[in-house]
């Protein structure tokens, strides 16, 4: 006798269990949206993570003298960095010295020479007389090195040579921090004189906050006049917001470049008010870069904040002035409360579009108004790409803390771009 079991199974059409057959179509309909989103994945990986993770590798890692010196690296890494190296450390180093090709030996120099400068061309004139030293013996290898330059006196170049030999290192993410290690592995500042990324660092945080508090400035009234102006008017005022997303970005900064120069249109027409009367300095300084990215990054505050304000009641306010509040009262609690996930969306989206500007500050600014992509740039044209890459990861960091700020106090959930 059939079991009730096996005579409730439904069946398809063609014989097969139905419950088999919306298994089957469940899987497929999976397999199709995998499908569908396997080319953005696959773009996301290529152009977002593992050009982060490279970033993050090129940060850390050291690998000049373990990858060109390899037994020297090894021998320098069982000293403890107290007094000198022993003398069978040095005669590796010689002879490593002797048998490197010239290639190997300019990147191994190269690096050498970011700890202490000077110590490049030290390296080239002990590589031409390491032959010599090679043959010597483990009693008189160190007065060898002395005899070819005195400065293999100060243990600080054997050191160096020490904190070289890992392949992975907190070299580089110091140093964008104008950080190092001495002698003794503490972590010190590093000498007046190289003391550059940190200010560096402050200076961009400056600016970034500085352009956001005048883009918010300009930006809260600029987005109640489009979300309260007729249609009419209204998209008058919006095509002239918009206008700098139609242009270029080195277009418009290169427009404020003609624009503020001392024979420019805005000296000349301060003169003719009488505003001043020479022309004044508008470019290569602070000023320029607060106007250029003000202009440029404008958008990026006003359009979350209309997209916000243009969904408020009006009603809102008028029943708050039929109770007696003042307009200004009336907008402070009733109305700008309401904007707050739009403005918290724009001075976000502008602080980090500040944060990692290059070519408008590189234009319109001067010497002390460079930001950290300047030096990202020039480091990584100058192929040393240990630390641009740390000076990336500091960028990255910080966008990460400001977005971690938001998140915390207003909640990446209020977040509303349109």
């Amino acid at each position: 006798m059939a079991s009730t079991a096996d005579t409730d199974v439904m069946m398809a059409a063609d014989g097969v269990p139905l419950k088999i057959k919306l298994r089957r179509a469940e899987r497929m309909r999976k397999v199709w949206a995998l499908a569908l989103v396997a080319p953005l994945f696959l773009f996301i990986l290529g152009a977002f993570i593992v050009p982060i993770a490279w970033l993050l590798m090129q940060s850390v890692q050291d690998k000049e003298v373990p990858e060109f010196l390899s037994d020297t690296a090894e021998a320098f890494q069982a000293w403890d960095g107290e007094g000198y190296p022993p003398a069978e450390a040095m005669l590796i180093f010689a002879q490593e010295l002797a048998d490197a090709e010239r290639g190997e030996f300019g990147r191994v120099s190269k690096r050498l020479n970011y700890d202490i400068s000077g110590f490049k061309s030290m390296l080239k004139k002990t590589a031409r007389n390491a032959d010599e030293l090679a043959l010597l013996t483990p009693d008189t290898i160190f007065e060898g090195f002395v005899d070819v330059d005195d400065d293999w006196e100060d243990p600080l170049y054997w050191v160096a040579i020490k904190n070289a030999s890992s392949n992975f290192t907190d070299y580089y993410l110091l140093w964008a921090l104008d950080l190092q290690r001495d002698g003794s592995g503490d972590i010190v500042s590093v000498d007046e004189g190289r003391a550059v990324y940190f200010e560096v660092l402050i200076r961009t945080v400056e600016i970034s906050f500085a352009v956001t508090v005048l883009c918010f400035a300009l930006g809260l009234p600029i987005g109640y006049l489009l979300a309260t102006l007729p249609p009419s008017k209204g998209n008058l005022l919006l095509i002239l917001v918009l206008l700098p997303f139609w242009t270029s970005l080195l277009v418009r900064t290169t427009s404020w470049l003609v624009l503020l120069q001392n024979q420019g249109l805005v000296n000349d027409l301060a003169i003719w008010i009488g505003l001043w009367n020479e022309p004044q300095e508008l470019i290569r300084n602070r000023f320029g870069v607060y106007v250029a990215m003000v202009h440029i990054l404008l958008p990026f505050m006003v359009l979350p904040m209309y997209s916000v304000m243009k969904t408020i009641n009006p009603w809102h306010m008028r029943a708050a002035a039929s109770l007696g509040a003042p307009g200004w009262k009336a907008f402070l609690k009733v109305y700008f409360p309401q904007c707050l996930p739009g403005v918290g969306a724009g001075t976000l989206l502008v602080f980090i579009l500040s944060l990692g500007y290059y070519i408008t500050p590189a234009l319109v600014g001067g010497p002390e108004d460079q930001m950290i992509s300047y030096w990202i740039v020039q480091n990584m044209n100058a192929a040393n790409w240990g630390l641009g890459a740390a000076l990336s990861v500091v960028l990255l960091v910080l966008t990460m803390v400001m977005f971690f700020i938001y998140n915390r106090f207003v909640g990446i959930d209020n977040l509303k771009v349109n």
